[in-house]
């Protein structure tokens, strides 16, 4: 078997995974799961595929998962009654005709929103959960979870809490989060706190939290959570038969996503079934984009912002604590940062979903970088891009409600389809549905 490690990414010490910790011991470093090289060349990248592809999306069990699917590569000492699943993964790879004629190009969109709790997060959530189970089987002292939150981080926690039967803790920015975003992890049984203060007090509440016995961080500063949402890439390339695109865009708050997409284009790479890594995309929101304001400037350090109010709520963050394993990622995939406005996300969630898709405003975001790439002919004529869609839009009625009734703020716009009232009488019906044809 081959063994996966805690490893810091500035003095490379190490950590067993079985550790509770989330900084380097020596110097204080971000730390990332690192598998030895050998798990990766262990067979051909033809049998890879193979086991990869016999292991079937739908069926119950780890097999049936799109994260566990490829658990070699992700958690290999992980036992069937370590996994906690909920069927995450194995998502839809939509082709998005209208708009790739539209644009020129050929446009995907990875629905990553379409599981359990309606987020990407599911994809991270499931290992962490794992391997808290797994540790809590070897005789830690873990007695409940907590994670801060915009929204989706807090629901996937809650579920995969709730199905492994470990109790939860969410702190939120109060008033700053989606109606169905702050009813899921109330449901779920987790012990919600809102707090009057954005993401980042949050979690620097978490973070002191995490030291006190028995409590561990479920944020993406823990790099467990990467393991499970770079099988996006996984799922990208087996998607398009082994073939990778040409772009891979995605939004980015608190930048575990980000690292998580390059890292898995090069687990592909390191198993020989790729031999280059897409250019990446990462997308922010105007309102909050201290990594595009560190980009411009040829990836400077980082400066932290007050993050302001955007749509993109699950984005809003100002102090991001992957910032320096998204720079390291996107230096590797050649990688360019874009900043969105209101506007911009605004008029793209309504241009998308009016060709059968469902944005939500950070996937609205993603999708505007995609088309200012293009305009700006740094995306040419025929490449092939995948927008990953972090999130279901229906987990956010309030802004659809807003686009219908020009009422988004920081966006003027006019919504080609609105309510049509008509009194119980034939004529009037018949002439509310023939004004349409």
């Amino acid at each position: 078997m081959h063994t996966a490690q805690f490893q810091c990414i500035k003095c490379q010490h190490a950590h067993p995974l079985t550790d509770i910790v989330y900084n380097c011991s020596l110097c204080g470093g971000l730390l990332e799961v690192v598998h030895p090289q050998t798990t990766f060349t262990a067979h051909t990248p033809e049998a890879w595929k193979q086991r990869f592809e016999s292991r079937q999306g739908g069926t119950p069990g780890p097999d049936g998962s799109g994260v566990w699917r490829y658990r070699e590569w992700v958690l290999p000492e992980a036992t069937d009654d370590d996994i906690v699943t909920l069927g995450e993964g194995a998502s839809a790879l939509t082709r998005a005709h209208i708009l790739s004629d539209r644009y020129g190009i050929d446009l995907l969109v990875k629905q990553c929103g379409h599981t359990l709790t309606g987020s990407f997060k599911d994809l991270g959530m499931t290992v962490l959960v794992s391997q808290v189970n797994r540790m809590r089987r070897l005789g830690h002292d873990i007695r409940t979870v907590i994670c801060a939150s915009t929204g989706d981080t807090s629901a996937a926690l809650a579920a995969f809490g709730a199905a492994a039967k470990i109790p939860t803790v969410v702190l939120l920015p109060k008033g700053k989060i989606s109606a169905a975003q702050l009813v899921q992890p109330l449901s779920h049984g987790a012990r919600v706190i809102a707090i009057d203060t954005d993401f980042d007090g949050c979690m620097a509440h978490v973070q002191r939290l995490a030291n006190e016995p028995g409590i561990y961080l479920a944020n993406s500063k823990n790099s467990l959570r990467i393991e499970g949402q770079k099988t996006v890439a996984f799922e990208i390339c087996q998607g398009l038969g082994w073939e990778i695109p040409d772009w891979v865009a995605i939004p980015g708050g608190n930048l575990g996503n980000v690292s998580a997409l390059v890292r898995g284009f090069e687990n592909l790479r390191d198993a020989g079934i790729i031999d280059r890594l897409p250019r990446v995309i990462c997308a922010q929101a105007a309102q909050a984009d201290p990594l595009f304001r560190s980009y411009q400037k040829n990836f400077a350090s980082l400066e932290k912002i007050t993050a302001q109010p955007t749509q993109a709520s699950a984005i809003r963050i100002g102090d991001p604590v992957s910032f320096p394993r998204a720079i390291t990622a996107l230096k590797k995939a050649n990688g360019t940062v874009s900043s969105i406005t209101e506007q911009q996300l605004t008029d793209m969630a309504i241009e998308a979903d009016a060709t059968g898709l469902y944005l939500c405003p950070h996937t609205a975001v993603a999708m505007a970088a995609v088309l200012q790439h293009r305009k700006a002919d740094i995306i040419t004529a025929g490449e092939r891009v995948v927008v990953v869609s972090t999130a279901h839009g229906l987990k956010f009625t309030e802004f659809k409600q807003a686009t219908a009734s020009n009422t988004v703020p920081g966006a003027t716009h006019v919504h080609r389809h609105t309510l049509v009232d008509v009194s119980d009488v034939y004529d009037r019906v018949r002439e509310a549905v023939l004004t349409t044809i």
